[in-house]
């Protein structure tokens, strides 16, 4: 049977809600208390097709695992469903403009470049949540402005005619020493998501880690590889262990290499870039209603199923379940490294989460550069890989990374904003950028190869000084979003 848009309509209310989503009814009543947003933005689409609102912050997948087949109400002849009157925006209007008026490709010489253009030409939500950090910011900026503490030591009159800067992570052959890290909600960005970075990497030779909080499914960007291509999976821990089992058990039947085990977030830091850009309603206050309110901001309503109790006593119980590599994400000093070795992990990025965690929390370099002796003085340098994630936008941030001993680094944020400004286009040609950057400093310095990058060839005295002044980062603070203050109410 298949229903019209009138039989929908008439369930428009929180005693009987249905939505239409991709052309099919569901029955959401009983699910609306248990909606991670709360069941506010449910309501506004109830008896109506809630599909654009719902395809960039769900998996294609979410109606069918987590609703009952029961709630499945069949199809829905379009040709019947009432066609909403969008009302006229002039932020859209302005933001389509710029979109017409956006920079050609080949204008971005660097990846800060991508960042500016999706700062004109992304709708505010997404950029809202995918440039927001946590409360002041601070550990945001420091991630970025920590590189700029480390000084160069090049060698010279080596022969570096050529250049190879290809390397092994978790076993894994890749051209260069970097991978795509994973990053929530790519369909904020781009239409087509994470299996947009899928393609790129494939091209480029690199690693992808795919995220837990994808706005494509797990098997849809599982799928998108192609060949022997090398993809790792980031896990937040379900509250439900029977679910996180679920999960990694079918990670490793469909080939993924690596389990990146989110450590930093047992709550979603206070992304306040991303809370401010939900005030869309007169009057909506954050203290009143369910604490995952959509006011909150699309981070907390995506994630209130991450278990908070996750501790070192769990880490047994994923080395019995699978026989991936783990690593464990979010690692920030130095007696968790050693205990992770002891624990028998394989790896650990040194990471803040992006500075979306927790504030004044130290950068992924600074702290790797503490690390790693105390590695190398117990003989345990071998014994585990450590990667950094975090405010890296040169060539030459993965370069002192990797003097400093890392074994590559994670890069989020600048291949979200080339996705979102220009597709596969800009991925590739962010990716290229950075292989340029790489050969010619490595040349540079000094060297031919990652094994030749050491200690000796940086100067990081500075780097814990945190009130150590940088050079002045033009691109970076051009383009950087300052938080404000709330805004005064429109004139009736």
């Amino acid at each position: 049977m298949v229903l019209t848009g009138q039989e929908v309509a008439e369930h428009n209310s929180r005693d009987s809600c249905w939505v239409i989503v991709h052309g099919k009814a569901y029955d959401v009543t009983e699910f609306l208390p248990e909606h991670p947003g709360g069941p506010k933005i449910i309501l506004k689409y109830a008896g109506k097709d809630a599909t654009e609102e719902y395809d960039p912050i769900h998996p294609p997948d979410t109606l069918d695992k987590y609703l009952d087949k029961s709630k499945h109400l069949g199809e829905v002849d379009m040709g019947t469903v009432k066609k909403e009157q969008k009302e006229h925006d002039p932020d859209e209007e302005a933001r389509q403009d710029r979109i017409a008026r956006m920079p050609i490709l080949e204008q971005c010489y660097n990846l800060m470049d991508f960042e500016s253009v999706a700062r004109q030409v992304m709708k505010k939500t997404a950029w809202a949540y995918y440039s927001s950090g946590a409360d002041d910011e601070i550990t945001m900026r420091e991630n970025h402005t920590a590189f700029h503490k480390i000084w160069f030591r090049p060698r010279i009159l080596v022969d570096v005619e050529k250049v190879d800067f290809s390397t092994t992570m978790l076993g894994t052959k890749t051209d260069m020493p970097f991978y795509v890290t994973a990053t929530a909600l790519g369909k904020l960005g781009h239409h087509e998501g994470e299996v947009l970075l899928t393609k790129a990497a494939k091209k480029h030779n690199v690693i992808q880690m795919i995220p837990t909080l994808a706005s494509c499914s797990f098997d849809e960007i599982m799928d998108a590889a192609e060949g022997d291509q090398v993809q790792w999976m980031q896990l937040y821990v379900n509250k439900d262990r029977s679910i996180t089992k679920k999960i990694v058990e079918h990670a490793e039947k469909r080939g993924c290499k690596g389990l990146f085990i989110t450590v930093d977030a047992p709550q979603l830091g206070r992304r306040e870039k991303d809370m401010r850009s939900k005030f869309t309603d007169v009057g909506s206050n954050v203290q009143s209603g369910s604490t995952t309110d959509n006011s909150q901001g699309a981070a907390r309503a995506i994630s209130s199923f991450i278990d908070p109790a996750l501790s070192w006593k769990d880490i047994p119980w994923f080395q019995s379940i699978t026989k991936m590599p783990i690593i464990l994400k979010g690692v920030q000093r130095v007696e968790d490294v050693i205990r992770a070795v002891e624990t028998g992990v394989q790896g650990v990025v040194l990471s803040n989460h992006g500075g979306r965690q927790l504030d004044f929390a130290r950068s992924g370099v600074e702290v790797l550069a503490e690390v790693m002796p105390v590695l190398r003085e117990r003989g345990w340098e071998d014994r585990i890989e450590i990667y950094i994630d975090g405010g890296v936008r040169r060539a030459t941030d993965i370069i002192k990374a990797l003097c400093l001993g890392a074994k590559g680094v994670g890069i989020g944020r600048p291949f979200l904003y080339a996705m979102s400004s220009y597709g596969l286009p800009g991925v590739d040609r962010a990716m290229q950028l950075l292989k340029d950057e790489m050969e010619m400093n490595m040349r540079l310095i000094g060297c031919s190869s990652v094994e030749q990058l050491n200690p000796t060839l940086i100067d990081t005295r500075g780097l814990n000084m945190h009130t150590t002044s940088v050079p002045v980062d033009n691109l970076g603070m051009a383009i950087y979003d300052p938080l404000v203050n709330p805004a005064a109410k429109a004139k009736l």
